[in-house]
């Protein structure tokens, strides 16, 4: 039996339980994420998080700062453990400044959950149940490898439009160890505006004619990269992969333009941690370990089969 038929049969049981239990009370829990509001991404995630409510009968309050301050975050946690939920579902974008809310929100006795950025280490540190998300490094490397197969390149370009989010340097620092070269000055910020971003880009390869490929950490950066490289004439002609999916990535993928998307299941790192959180709180169910999400290649052999669902589902 593969993971998601698993999934399915645990919802309907929890479905049905939940109309007969003496334990399914119409839990509460709070999702804080990093993103701020004009991240697209997170958007597979609000979707996850309302299956899950419907599903098992619970309410999850999806909370982020809107311009995707760190100390808003930090305050949003603390806002969230002051109302007592059931359970906090959290990323842990930036440890120093996380970990203390999330330690206090433990320390409460309200059971926490990490998702998406930090790490299984990190997580463990503040004394989560658990981690769920892709480690970063790893996928960078893979990212990396599978470019160094495919085209050698000996440069490349990272676009990172979260450069405060250790997670996100990992990531490219991961391509550099994978493709056998230094990071040094082949990162850099673009910020999270996308006209920035696009001239961003046509600045450095411009300055660095000899750049052999480009890495985009997101649709936040990879929209206005695709753009950039229109621009310039480069599209289809530098290496491009980049993490994670949507309509434009997508587009991108069937018109040989990016070679591949690392897909981390951003479904999972939402829908996950409700039906674990909803167990535990229920029957008293321990949370398994902690669990990879991702990382997964999405190719043009692939992308018929998720494309219509980027965005939603992918």
């Amino acid at each position: 039996m593969n993971i998601k038929t698993c999934l399915t049969a645990m919802t309907v049981a929890l479905t049905t339980l939940g109309a007969t239990s003496a334990y399914a009370e119409g839990e509460r829990f709070v999702f804080v994420s990093h993103a701020p509001d004009s991240d697209s991404w997170w958007n597979t995630i609000k979707t996850a998080l309302t299956e899950a409510e419907a599903q098992l009968g619970v309410t999850v309050e999806y909370r982020n700062p809107p311009t995707g301050d760190i100390a808003d975050m930090a305050r949003i946690i603390e806002q969230a453990a002051a109302t007592n939920p059931d359970g906090i579902i959290s990323s842990l974008a930036d440890f120093d400044a996380l970990s203390g809310p999330l330690t206090d929100a433990i320390e409460r006795g309200i059971p926490v959950i990490t998702v998406n950025s930090g790490t299984e280490e990190q997580s463990a540190k503040i004394g989560a149940m658990m981690h769920i998300g892709q480690p970063e490094s790893l996928a960078g490397r893979k990212a990396g490898e599978r470019a160094m197969a495919e085209a050698s390149p000996k440069s490349f370009l990272c676009v990172n439009h979260y450069i405060t989010n250790a997670a996100s340097v990992d990531r490219c620092s991961g391509f550099a160890e994978g493709i056998g070269v230094d990071l040094g000055s082949q990162m850099i910020d673009s910020g999270q505006d996308p006209s920035e971003i696009k001239n961003k880009v046509l600045a450095y390869l411009a300055a660095n004619p000899e750049t052999d490929a480009i890495l985009t950490l997101g649709p936040t950066s990879a929209a206005p990269t695709l753009e950039a490289l229109k621009e310039n004439g480069l599209a289809g002609e530098i290496y491009f992969g980049t993490f994670d999916l949507s309509a434009e990535i997508a587009d991108g993928i069937k018109n040989d333009v990016i070679s591949w998307a690392i897909d981390q299941q951003p479904y999972y790192q939402g829908y996950l941690p409700v039906v674990l959180l909803t167990n535990f709180n229920r029957y008293g169910l321990a949370l398994p370990s902690n669990i990879a999400s991702g990382p997964g290649f999405v190719t043009k052999d692939t992308i018929d089969l998720v494309a219509e669902e980027a965005g939603v589902h992918r």
